[in-house]
């Protein structure tokens, strides 16, 4: 329950409130560049796509693609014991990551806006008995509406950046306020529980990090089939979740590459797919060939740079890789989990920039006796000798896998932790049903 509002939440509410009515033509923009799904628009203003399931609903919800990823194993274990799940996010990309990996007993729906007219509307549809945030998407509205209504709110998979955490110590009360309306975080790492602390959150676990209990990706077969024949007998160095700024160190890499690996494909899968062409037009001004996935083209002999500019394939790429860069890294972005392509057994590279994952890739990089790369020399240096060197490679790929297998067991704890809220669920529905 709220027990004080400091002032910066009043006016945000009232900002919020009397923005309200202009989010007609900000859904209209957004919907323009593509940020926005054209027929489920109404979601984000809070109205319910389908009608909501019987019995006791846990929420969970993501901000997008890495925080759905991360609820997976939590929403699969829930949907495994019977309890109906609403699934929530705010991105294109992740509404169709759900349609592709949610389990039966979980349905979709956009997070509405954050103002407090379409919070109640899809508050008031939903009914939700648990709410489940992961990481660290913290709307407010959202956050006092749902612990308004006696809602338990726990944060699943929580994790602070150091960025995170000065900027949250400037409004300490703003902060401290949030996360006393959480019943318990649950937080991936020593670090994450102590800035957390510190910042005011009551009740603390640390639990590990979820992404690690994700299965690996899954590809379509025919899909995976025709790649295959069409790079057969090819290097082929993906690089994942890539950012601006990024994508030319990666073309001059591979541009000094082939003169060691004439045959290289270079697979480019920007983070985000609407950025193809844009990509493409990087290719052409360095004299390279390039062809775009979202074309419906497979490489030929002679295409160079392959740009996988589409959604939910990453399942695919990773298993046709001979070695992955994750992106994010050679600028200063935090970097991009690194989890999916080592599950899939490939060996995987990356630059100086990872804090969003730091322990993850310290561990990764203590078990390969490896470091970062530092700019596109460097990055065609270390790949270079992994191509010439298969054992290499493969001890990279194994170490890389025995690290992930050593950090699991995230999901089970986190399991644990909500477990009493759970039965109190069932409690409270045999009740009722015994009522009724």
């Amino acid at each position: 329950m709220v027990k004080r509002i400091p002032r910066t939440f009043t006016a945000y509410r009232f900002l919020a409130t009397l923005l309200t009515p202009l989010a007609g033509a900000l859904l209209k923009r957004r919907l323009a560049r593509g940020k926005e799904h054209p027929t489920r628009i109404d979601e984000r203003r809070g109205s319910a796509g389908m009608p909501r399931p019987a019995g006791p609903l846990v929420w969970v919800h993501g901000a997008s693609v890495g925080e759905i990823v991360a609820a997976l194993p939590i929403v699969d274990r829930l949907c495994a014991r019977e309890f109906p799940v609403l699934v929530t996010s705010g991105t294109v990309t992740s509404a169709e990551l759900a349609s592709q990996r949610l389990p039966v007993n979980a349905v979709h729906q956009f997070v509405p806006l954050d103002s407090p007219v379409f919070v109640k509307r899809f508050l008031d549809h939903w009914r939700p008995d648990l709410a489940l945030f992961v990481e660290s998407d913290l709307w407010p509205n959202l956050i006092f509406g749902t612990t308004q209504r006696r809602i338990p709110l726990i944060l699943l998979n929580g994790r602070m950046s150091e960025r995170s955490f000065t900027r949250w110590r400037r409004m300490p009360k703003t902060i401290e306020t949030l996360l006393e309306q959480f019943d318990l975080c649950l937080v991936r790492a020593p670090e994450d529980a102590e800035r957390f602390g510190a910042l005011g959150a009551p009740r603390l676990q640390t639990t590990g990090n979820l992404k690690l209990d994700v299965p690996p990706l899954p590809a379509d077969i025919k899909a995976l089939t025709a790649l295959r024949v069409a790079i057969a007998g090819r290097p082929i160095v993906v690089a994942a979740s890539t950012h601006p700024d990024e994508e030319d160190a990666l073309l001059e890499a591979h541009r000094q590459l082939r003169l060691d690996f004439p045959r290289l494909l270079t697979i480019i899968v920007p983070r985000h797919p609407e950025r193809g062409a844009e990509v493409a037009a990087l290719a052409a001004a360095q004299e390279l060939e390039a062809v775009q996935r979202s074309q419906g083209t497979l490489p030929s002999a002679a295409t160079e740079i392959y740009i996988c500019d589409t959604l939910g394939e990453l399942g695919l790429i990773f298993r046709v890789a001979s070695v992955v860069f994750m992106g994010g890294s050679l600028i200063p972005h935090g970097g991009q989990n690194p989890i999916e392509p080592i599950k899939l057994g490939a060996p995987v590279v990356h630059g100086p920039h990872v804090e969003n994952f730091a322990d993850l890739y310290a561990a990764l990089d203590k078990a390969s006796d490896t470091g970062p790369v530092a700019d596109a020399a460097d990055l065609a240096a270390r790949i270079k000798g992994l191509l010439t060197d298969n054992k290499a490679r493969a001890r990279l790929a194994a170490a890389g896998r025995r690290t992930i297998e050593s950090l699991t067991g995230a999901a089970d704890r986190s399991m644990a932790s909500i477990e009493p809220y759970l039965v109190q669920l069932r409690l409270e529905a045999s009740a009722h049903d015994e009522r009724a």
